[in-house]
């Protein structure tokens, strides 16, 4: 479900004489390589996307966003020590984004704290903590849900590193649902970016929708869901046999108002 998905390069017959075309296509064939092709299949009727097309239809891949830390790069280095970078662990469904070596510790009121808890990369303006509900107890916070870079008026909290100590002001929240999809895909799901979609998933005893998924487009993601732990546990994520992203429906009382 996580694989990299890299376009190939495309060669172009303009300006090549056929015998030098013959010629790459012999030593392509000798080589066993596969002619490239578009990310998403040879069919021409499917978008152009990053996301993995099969006969038509987009991967949907679902993902669960464990608890996390965003950070600054001056955090990073408060937390760590000077000139400290971060070190990719395991790197993401998304290209680009990585689980980073280090971890840190979160602290909330009265001491309550979380330990080891994973910092994402790459950087960002400014640093940010991700939790579950069921986190946010655990650490004695009342924390919103928000849409990843929308921290005003959040809770803050102090974070723990090997070199040093970080008090935020804010920051933390409860990361809402949403969908990050390549704008590709937009068409095939009738939807434009900073819509909202439901997803169905189908798991034993645990089959559920999740309403309210955010459309968050842009030309360089993958078709990905990502969704909180606790979102994850209700509905049994790691045994689901299938999955549905649909289009929200217009509310019937819409019309009578």
């Amino acid at each position: 479900m996580s694989a990299e998905v890299v376009a190939n390069p495309t060669i172009s017959a303009a300006g090549l004489d056929r015998g030098l075309v013959e010629q790459i296509v012999r030593q392509m064939v000798a080589s066993n390589q596969t002619f490239p092709t578009a990310a998403t299949g040879t069919d021409s009727s499917f978008p152009a996307s990053l996301t993995p097309y099969t006969n038509g239809e987009p991967e949907l891949v679902v993902n669960v966003s464990a608890r996390h830390i965003h950070l600054s790069d001056r955090d990073v280095e408060t937390l760590f020590g000077p000139g400290h970078t971060l070190t990719p662990m395991k790197w993401l469904y998304q290209d680009g984004y990585y689980a980073a070596e280090e971890t840190l510790m979160v602290v909330g009121p009265r001491k309550r704290m979380l330990p080891n808890v994973r910092v994402l990369g790459p950087t960002r303006s400014e640093s940010q903590i991700e939790l579950a509900y069921t986190d946010a107890v655990q650490l004695g916070l009342d924390i919103p849900v928000r849409h990843s870079g929308e921290i005003a008026g959040t809770p803050g909290c102090v974070l723990v590193g090997p070199a040093g100590v970080v008090h935020l002001d804010q920051g933390v929240i409860r990361a809402a649902r949403h969908v990050h999809m390549n704008t590709g895909d937009l068409s095939y799901y009738g939807v434009e970016d900073g819509e909202m979609m439901d997803l169905r998933i189908e798991s034993p005893a645990c089959s559920m929708v999740l309403e309210d998924l955010k459309v968050r487009a842009a030309d360089s993601v993958k078709l990905e869901v990502h969704i909180d732990t606790d979102e994850g546990n209700a509905c049994n994520l790691s045994a689901a046999t299938g999955f549905e992203l649909m289009k929200k429906q217009p509310c019937a009382c819409d019309s009578h108002s």
